[in-house]
């Protein structure tokens, strides 16, 4: 099934999703890699305010390239998300986060936690950076400049395309999909 979702998400919205639901998203999403995640949880752990508000939002584990001249972003394909495991659960207990977008199987922590906040987990094409890229109308740095390319950059998307891997459920097509696949195959 396909679904058409808009920026900020919300339980109600995320509660209509299954694994293996194909997503086109429009609005914001943010990019962040670990560094930046490091550093988001080490604002929640002390106690301090986040430079952007998380709430109903979308991180896309992404590292964008530079913009060639009259881009508003280089090829951003996802990276593995397993590195952001460490960090998912305090962003999605702590700050509100409804969602992310990567690459491969997540742990079962972080699934535990999605299904205790009504999150999902996309995945995202390895290997098509620069075809998502031309789903980005807008990118701007939101945080962490230092972090050069792994600084967090706010996206403006329209009709970015995804996959649910894991649905609020915890029901993970990285299981369950080769399992079926085996069936059907007999």
């Amino acid at each position: 099934m396909m679904h058409h979702l808009t920026t900020p998400l919300t339980d109600e919205t995320i509660k209509t999703l299954h694994a293996g639901d194909e997503v086109l998203i429009t609005g914001t999403i943010y990019t962040a890699r670990d560094a930046a995640h490091k550093k988001l949880c080490a604002l929640i752990a002390e106690g301090k305010e986040l430079p952007f508000d998380l709430k109903g939002q979308i991180i896309y584990f992404a590292g964008p390239a530079p913009a060639k001249p009259g881009m508003p972003i280089g090829s951003v394909g996802p990276t593995t998300s397993y590195r952001m495991d460490a960090y998912s659960p305090v962003l999605l207990d702590k700050a509100g986060l409804k969602g992310m977008i990567g690459k491969g199987a997540r742990s079962a922590d972080v699934i535990d936690a999605m299904k205790r906040n009504t999150a999902v987990y996309f995945a995202a094409i390895g290997g098509a950076g620069a075809l998502l890229a031309g789903k980005v109308k807008n990118a701007e740095v939101a945080a962490y400049p230092e972090l050069g390319p792994e600084a967090v950059f706010r996206l403006s998307v329209e009709n970015f395309p995804a996959v649910v891997a894991t649905d609020c459920s915890g029901r993970d097509l990285y299981e369950h999909g080769p399992a079926a696949y085996r069936q059907n195959a007999q």
